[in-house]
């Protein structure tokens, strides 16, 4: 298990968010470079973003089906850390990236290991996501975590899909996901952050972590 789940907040697009979110104590923040989304920002201001950071907090970058040249500017250009790809994205291109990749899966009954397995040499996590036949991402709902319980990637796991204070614990307790991504769950509007609640999560986090490793130790 792990000792420490991280915790990634995405769709950030404020630098006053931004800042109090890294207060919160998250290990991640994520900016969205897909135009259609309402959590969408620019180059400029996300370079900005990531200039803000203070160390061992990382700029993960969000994209769906976009050109491998494009994808590698914006991280060149912006400093990102790593990179989530959200859409049908082969292992090949995976491996054209200039920075660490996590894939994204939309989690369905069918989903096996051996849909994973192409993907390990070549990326550095991989996140499930709830399925939705329109949109790569953003739902706002859960799925079924126990469907990851028959899961062995080769690489730690990503946990997303309408996560909150009220559930994120209950999700690293049956998923033991190595992070978890959390989005519109710790919004008051699409792209603006309830640092409130980004607080609440984190405590959440951090006392289901507490709570499975007294379980693993036998302490009570």
């Amino acid at each position: 298990m792990n000792a420490r789940t991280r915790i990634k907040v995405c769709g950030m697009r404020e630098m006053a968010e931004v800042a109090g979110v890294v207060a919160a104590g998250v290990d991640a923040i994520g900016l969205i470079f897909v135009e259609k989304s309402p959590r969408c920002v620019d180059r400029e201001r996300a370079r900005e973003i990531v200039a803000s950071l203070p160390p061992f907090v990382d700029a993960v970058g969000v994209f769906v089906d976009q050109d491998a040249a494009e994808v590698n500017e914006i991280v060149r250009y912006c400093g990102l850390t790593e990179i989530q790809l959200h859409g049908a994205e082969s292992p090949a291109y995976c491996a054209e990236i200039n920075c660490r990749v996590i894939k994204a899966f939309q989690v369905k009954e069918s989903l096996a290991t051996a849909d994973l397995a192409p993907y390990g040499g070549v990326v550095c996590g991989f996140l499930f996501d709830t399925f939705h036949e329109k949109i790569a991402g953003g739902t706002g709902q859960t799925f079924d975590w126990r469907l990851l319980q028959k899961m062995s990637p080769l690489r730690p796991i990503v946990l997303a899909g309408g996560l909150t204070p009220d559930n994120v614990g209950e999700a690293i307790r049956q998923a033991r996901p190595f992070a978890v991504d959390l989005n519109s769950g710790v919004e008051f509007a699409p792209g603006r952050k309830n640092l409130e609640k980004v607080r609440a999560a984190v405590a959440q986090v951090a006392a289901a972590d507490g709570a499975a490793l007294r379980l693993s130790t036998g302490l009570t």
